[in-house]
């Protein structure tokens, strides 16, 4: 009975399983130590240097790769190979059925754009004709783009975010050796500019549907402020604002709210609905409709993207 279930514990399919929920290495077994030759007389002084055999004088044991190990690096090659070869050939699909430039029935030749530059401004309320395409006439491809940034994040996170002990570990040690330790000029400098920044940044959203920028230019300016602080005064000063829970808080908020009005406004606009958000007098802050919201959940989500793919990289947290 205890054999059948050693047998049933060193299966493929409970290795696999192991594997799949990060208890152990699926490939550990295939890799065996082959024990390292004896030094020559003459070169024994010279072994002895060597910093993996320094206390015995021998060098260190040769790792050979097991047979699985190697069969696994040849597949993942040639599917690699096969992945890469497939994608360049969709590409070149794609571009031989693409229209020929200067054609008068192409897209951008056609009544389309005509609606976006005569009618833009009635219909959406936005001085910014750009603006009023991408988050008016085309906000459903824009929330594709943001959640395009949330799953980003997201995967990043999983793939560098910390155990939570060994980051409180590291941070009791010392969390300035992330950044430069109390560096004058950087914090004086981060000192006047990240307010001016912030600013310039909340500026650049607020006036998206009137001028140059928008969300996505705003939320990166912000982003970056949040950056530099963090650079020049450390990660334990910029959490007493802006930590992992808040993180969370903003970047799922925005993502729902773009959502929720995005949502609103495809049903009200598919079903002959009059909407009920004002688009209020062209020219103004307050108007250009569902603009105005969707541009502060856009610059929310790319600021917190920025700052947490800092954050990550830098020390596998926020």
């Amino acid at each position: 009975m205890s054999r059948m279930k050693n047998n049933y514990e060193n299966s493929r399919f409970m290795r696999f399983k192991r594997w799949v929920d990060g208890e152990t290495d699926l490939l550990l077994n295939t890799m065996e130590i082959v024990p390292a030759k004896e030094p020559a007389a003459g070169e024994r002084e010279e072994a002895s240097k060597d910093s993996f055999g320094e206390k015995d004088g021998k060098n260190p044991p040769v790792f050979s790769e097991g047979r699985g190990l190697l069969y696994f690096r040849r597949f993942y090659q040639a599917v690699s190979v096969l992945l890469c070869c497939g994608i360049i050939l969709v590409l070149l699909w794609t571009v031989a059925y693409l229209p020929s430039f200067g054609n008068a029935g192409n897209p951008d030749n056609n009544e389309v754009s005509a609606r976006y530059i005569e009618q833009g401004l009635q219909e959406t309320g936005a001085v910014n004709i750009v603006t009023g395409m991408i988050l008016d006439y085309r906000a459903f491809d824009t929330f594709g783009e943001s959640c395009v940034l949330f799953i980003a994040s997201c995967c990043v996170m999983i793939l560098l975010m910390v155990d939570d002990a060994i980051l409180k570990k590291q941070e009791a040690m010392s969390d300035r050796r992330f950044e430069p330790k109390n560096d004058a000029i950087l914090q004086g400098t981060a000192l006047v500019l990240t307010p001016i920044i912030f600013i310039f940044g909340i500026y650049i959203i607020l006036n998206g549907h009137l001028s140059p920028g928008g969300g996505f230019s705003g939320g990166a300016i912000m982003g970056a402020g949040l950056i530099l602080y963090t650079s020049a005064f450390g990660f334990h000063k910029t959490q007493r604002f802006f930590d992992e829970h808040i993180y969370k808080i903003a970047k799922i908020t925005a993502l729902c709210m773009y959502g929720l009005i995005g949502t609103y406004f495809y049903v009200t606009g598919a079903n002959g609905i009059e909407n009920h958000i004002p688009l209020g007098i062209p020219g103004h802050i307050l108007s250009s409709g569902i603009i105005l919201p969707i541009n502060f959940c856009v610059g929310l989500e790319v600021a917190c993207t920025m700052y947490a793919f800092y954050a990550l990289f830098r020390r596998g947290g926020l």
